[in-house]
């Protein structure tokens, strides 16, 4: 099936949104929060966090794995969950929403899987909820046996998270403290290994199928967004496959997870979306006996099914977890989420209303923002500049998504288009241009309500960092050193909570010389205008540069360098793009 879903929405951009309310209409124990379909949360309906009195356990991500995220939600699993669009880690405020939702006295645990935006926006999400007075753990999953890690990016949360949902949620509904549940999740994350191989790519919805695989081929240690895996291959036999992954998994020179001869396990055979019954039968009844009687390991358990997909993606993944007596328990306790493939049943409470969530900043802040009827200079360069910079990123949507089909999950232009359009329009009806500094702020506003995944939480660092800094000016009127200071702090910040830095092939290196040339033309007493169209030049020449580099940070770690080689990165031209196109409107402006 290539995505025969996409014959029955209306729109790509709903179809989160329509999976949501097809999955609480049929599942009556599960709610979705208010503010939906802008805040796309699901929990139980059962809970609320002003009265709970167990740890709750929240998880998320990028949609398009289902079941997961949502579809493990229920008692003696997740509390809630929280859903980003395609491939593209949930924004701050809706993980936000969802932790104030659910959360009691005895706090809650964020399980996240190893991916750059889930780390930023959930571990952003922890800080301000902790400052709220609530008590809040994090656990990321790194169980991605296929690659060693590279640079900050680590290892990539793959299906064993699921486990690791499992084993917390079940030591919450044993009335397990904070640290416990948080000690269990976090034992259980160390314990477990997992591999994929992809036979064909998935198709993102409203975008044609990639064809980088090709006939008679197969892509080993792949990731869940698309992403090329680390070797293409000949198809090869199912128990060949199976014999390298366990091989992979278990190695005591990797040395990915402490299982030795002897040991219990767990086995998860996982199918990624388009994989039959039958084929996934056939992996579990090859992988056992070499578990077995190759490794020398005792199976206790199997689970077979689809846990975490990729859309519509043929292949599947191995899991392998330790166990002991303990941990078997957690994953043998009754659970009523509708994905888990024991202990279901059909008694589900009655549905409650959650509790409000409060109205956004973004929100809040676009309600008492205005639009001057008059514009100053000033105001109609950031107009000019506005209109420049985001016309630019909505032209190269296809570009950009092209080039990231190739070293990512193929949607950077999609997520620059989302955000380009919003500020756009929102320019139009609420941003206080004559206020430069607070027009900044609102740009980062935009940013946050409508660009997921990793790209967005960068923005938003990016923007709101600028913004502190100008807000120090305590002016309005914004002179180029002040902007040119600006930049280097939001530059700082991204490099700060992101980890990248020059080299990591990422916007960085478009950004960065862009300062560089930027401060140092004005700092000789170049013209301004002069100064930013050179700076600009710098940027184009930084991004084209990242084809000769080596990823270190964000997705693009998991990809060969090969496959790296043949295009820029498409943060990095989204970054120079917009960056160049605000330059020329600016000197065509003056020249007028």
């Amino acid at each position: 099936m290539a995505f025969q879903a996409k014959k029955l929405i209306n729109d790509p951009n709903d179809v989160v949104t329509e999976f949501i309310e097809g999955l609480v209409e049929t599942y009556p124990g599960l709610q979705y929060l208010d503010g939906f379909p802008e805040v796309k949360v699901v929990l139980r309906a059962d809970v609320s966090g002003s009265t709970y009195d167990k740890v709750s356990v929240i998880s998320g991500g990028g949609s398009g794995h289902e079941p997961a995220h949502a579809g493990f939600v229920g008692q003696g699993m997740l509390t809630a969950a929280i859903c980003g669009d395609i491939f593209a880690s949930p924004p701050v405020d809706s993980i936000l929403a969802g932790i104030r939702a659910v959360t009691g006295p005895k706090g809650c645990l964020l399980i996240v899987k190893n991916y750059t935006g889930d780390r930023l926006n959930f571990g952003l999400a922890a800080e301000q909820a902790k400052s709220e007075g609530y008590k809040v753990e994090m656990v990321i999953v790194g169980d991605d046996c296929a690659l060693a890690p590279r640079g900050v990016a680590g290892r990539r949360g793959l299906a064993g998270t699921i486990l690791v949902h499992k084993v917390a949620g079940a030591a919450a509904a044993a009335d397990c403290s904070l640290a416990e549940v948080t000690a269990e999740a976090r034992r259980a994350s160390e314990m477990v290994g997992t591999m994929g191989v992809a036979l064909s790519v998935c198709t993102l919805p409203g975008q044609v199928t990639s064809d980088r695989l090709g006939p008679g081929k197969m892509e080993l240690g792949l990731g869940i967004h698309g992403e090329p895996g680390a070797a293409v291959a000949d198809l090869q036999p199912a128990d060949v496959v199976i014999a390298h992954f366990l091989m992979q998994i278990l190695s005591p020179e990797t040395n990915y997870v402490p299982i030795e001869r002897g040991n219990n396990v767990v086995l998860m055979v996982n199918g990624l979306g388009a994989t039959p019954v039958m084929e996934l039968m056939i992996a579990a009844g090859k992988a056992i006996p070499r578990l077995q009687l190759e490794h020398g390991l005792a199976v206790d358990r199997v689970y077979t099914g689809s846990f975490m997909t990729s859309l519509d993606m043929a292949g599947l993944s191995i899991t392998v977890m330790k166990v002991d007596e303990a941990i078997l328990q957690l994953l043998d306790a009754p659970t009523k989420a509708p994905a888990w493939p024991v202990g279901v049943d059909g008694n589900r409470p009655p549905a409650k209303i959650p509790v409000p969530v409060p109205l956004s900043s973004i929100a809040r802040s676009n309600e008492l923002s205005t639009r001057p009827q008059e514009l100053s200079e000033q105001g109609r360069v950031l107009e000019v500049a506005i209109e420049a910079a985001t016309s630019e990123l909505i032209n190269l949507r296809d570009q950009l998504n092209e080039w990231d089909s190739k070293v990512g999950d193929g949607d950077c232009g999609s997520t620059m288009y989302r955000g380009a359009s919003a500020i756009l329009e929102d320019m139009k009806k609420y941003y206080p241009l004559n206020d430069a500094t607070e027009t900044i702020n609102e740009i980062g506003s935009s940013i946050r309500r409508v660009m997921g995944g990793t790209s967005g939480i960068i923005y938003d660092i990016l923007f709101k960092a600028a913004y502190a800094e100008l807000k120090s000016t305590g002016q309005c009127t914004i002179t180029p050193k002040e902007w040119a200071s600006a930049l280097q702090a939001a530059i700082a910040a991204v490099s700060k909570y992101g980890g990248a830095s020059a080299g990591y092939r990422t916007l960085l290196d478009a950004l960065i010389p862009a300062a560089e040339i930027l401060q140092e033309r004005l700092n000789a007493g170049d013209d301004p205008v002069n100064a930013f169209v050179l700076s600009s030049e710098a940027a184009f020449a930084g991004a084209e540069s990242t084809k000769n580099m080596l990823a270190q940070a964000g997705r693009s770690t998991y990809v060969s360098s090969n496959n790296l080689a043949s295009v820029p990165d498409p943060g990095a031209m989204a970054a120079a793009s917009w960056y160049k196109a605000a330059a020329l409107a600016l000197k065509k402006f003056y020249q007028t």
